[in-house]
């Protein structure tokens, strides 16, 4: 690393998992986590990132993770590569080490079913995020950068055991290609990722809970009346046109009523 890039790195101020809300440096980080690599993670927000799968298996561990919040962070990191010798790893890319001891499933399998990841070279999901809000961006270069998305199971959760005997007994089983799907779409959102077509993904959600209410899928919404319909129209027509004119017709006759009743009381 060339001594510019340390210098800049020296500069660098972030919060992370152990840092109590407040701000640390690079040196503070090395010094309080003791860990041979500096992990990291990029997002919108630091809320967002403390509930991202990927940390789950590492602050289990007691492992201190950095959250880099800033657009330009994720420019930063693809130059960024090591610091004291120390490497950047970004816990949302496969290949996530530990040590030389350590074994990739114990990083892969998480609370979650499942989570997706991106190469190790390629744009994360934060970074792909980005790059499509740019109106002129290149989209033939976003496809050439756009990371390969690798879906990692969690063999040992109870949705993916429960799936895996529902596709043994029926692998035609609709319900359970719905599922799956679902699932899929699901844990790619969780990930940092955008659906590509939120109005599938949103009826793909209806009819899942269509089954779970055991109503047909062909149910159709009943029609409103026409009859029902002009009535509502016209009242809210009326009370919309002369508002103000019905209640000053109330308030007068309400003076009206009590005259009488005051000039009882003075005779």
């Amino acid at each position: 690393m060339q001594l510019t890039e340390t210098a800049f790195a020296k500069l660098l101020r972030f919060e992370s998992t152990k840092s109590g809300g407040k701000l640390a440096s690079l040196d503070q980080y090395i010094s309080r986590s003791g860990q041979k690599d500096i992990f990291y993670i990029t997002g919108t927000n630091k809320e967002q990132l403390e509930k991202s799968p990927f940390i789950e298996r590492l602050t289990k561990k007691n492992y201190e993770v950095i959250f880099f919040t800033d657009p330009v962070d994720e420019y930063l990191m693809q130059y960024l590569m090591e610091y004291e010798d120390k490497k950047f790893q970004n816990v949302s890319k496969e290949g996530l080490k530990l040590g030389k001891d350590s074994k990739d499933k114990d990083l892969k399998e998480s609370f979650n079913p499942c989570v997706v990841v991106t190469s190790k070279y390629g744009w994360s999901a934060n970074m792909e995020r980005i790059m499509q809000s740019w109106t002129l961006s290149d989209a033939s270069k976003q496809a050439y950068m756009r990371g390969k998305r690798v879906l990692e199971i969690n063999p040992r959760h109870p949705i993916i055991k429960e799936l895996r005997d529902r596709v043994v007994k029926d692998s035609e089983d609709e319900s359970v290609k719905l599922t799956a799907w679902l699932i899929y779409q699901t844990t790619l959102m969780e990930s940092g990722f955008m659906v590509n077509d939120p109005k599938d993904f949103a009826s793909s959600i209806y009819n899942s809970v269509k089954t779970n209410l055991n109503i047909s899928p062909d149910a159709a919404v009943e029609e409103e009346d026409d009859a029902e319909e002009v009535e509502a129209e016209t009242e809210a027509k009326e009370a919309t046109t002369n508002p103000k004119g019905d209640d000053e017709a109330d308030a007068a006759k309400d003076d009206a009523d009590e005259e009488p009743s005051a000039v009882k009381d003075e005779l």
